[in-house]
């Protein structure tokens, strides 16, 4: 359809400024891990903690207390980012003026993806706090339609209508959600279904499709012909894969069943017939 377009060559440069490390330069891997993943272990530990208070009934005291302080995600995230200013700067004697620069640029460079996320959670708490949900709720009362299939339309109109996914999929939690109220459904399938439909038709409304543009060097005919397709095809195939584990699970859920009723009819009734003629 478009051969050219499967020619073209990535432009590193087209995404910003880039640096190359020698190996040399680098922390180690073992460094490197534990930087990353030390907020995650703080608040698994105050995590299994809390679990073991709850159950073995312990009082809080000063220690449990401060153990909780550490493992709440704002505190472990402060003290992690403490922690990479020491392994990833200090330690490998870089001046604090070169972090703060890094910090910096990283700020810049996050900065929208913030106001992405926070605008697209304002947005669902004005559909909640408006009576949208309740009201898409009321309207569905008596529909057949499959959640599923639900959130995922709600999720691909509100991606393909505001472009970002990352505002579809947090807005179709606060619609879908006082629906699954009336329904007995897996709420994994229906969170995966969320995540397809928030994928579907990229276009001229989403960051993404301007940066894979020039990153490429794709003329607006190629990205539509390839990149919209794509994630179209993309989030399709996912519904549809979503719909046949749906499918899957409750096939193999009345397997299961019918297998225990036959094992338990065994063990009941054929079973000690055996053993009285064995006698």
């Amino acid at each position: 359809m478009v051969p050219d377009a499967f020619k073209k060559a990535g432009n590193i440069e087209s995404l910003g400024e880039q640096k190359t490390f020698k190996l040399e330069d680098t922390p180690k891997f073992s460094i490197s891990v534990l930087t990353a993943m030390f907020p995650v272990l703080l608040m698994a530990i105050a995590t299994i903690i809390d679990m073991a208070q709850s159950s073995i009934g312990f009082k809080d005291n000063a220690v449990i207390e401060i153990i909780a302080l550490i493992g709440n995600p704002s505190t472990a995230m402060l003290i992690s980012l403490l922690l990479a200013f020491y392994t990833m700067g200090i330690a490998r004697k870089i001046s604090i003026k070169t972090v703060m620069d890094s910090c910096s640029s990283s700020i810049a460079s996050i900065g929208m993806m913030l106001l992405i996320i926070g605008g697209g959670g304002a947005f669902k708490q004005v559909l909640i706090t408006g009576g949208v949900g309740d009201y898409v709720s009321e309207l569905f009362t008596n529909s057949t339609m499959s959640p599923i299939i639900f959130a995922w339309l709600v999720a691909a109109i509100l991606r393909i209508s505001l472009g970002s996914a990352t505002v579809a999929a947090i807005s179709t939690a606060g619609l879908v959600i006082p629906m699954l109220a009336q329904y007995d459904v897996n709420l994994a399938l229906v969170t995966l279904a969320t995540g397809a439909g928030s994928a579907i038709c990229s276009h001229v409304n989403d960051a993404g499709f301007w940066m894979i543009k020039e990153y490429f060097g794709l003329s607006m005919k190629e990205m539509f012909s390839t990149w919209t397709v794509l994630s179209t095809i993309a989030s399709v195939s996912g519904l549809i894969f979503i719909l046949l584990l749906d499918t899957s699970l409750v096939i193999s859920g009345t397997f299961i069943i019918i297998f225990s009723i036959i094992a338990l009819g065994y063990v009941m009734f054929i079973q000690p017939k055996k053993d009285i003629k064995m006698v």
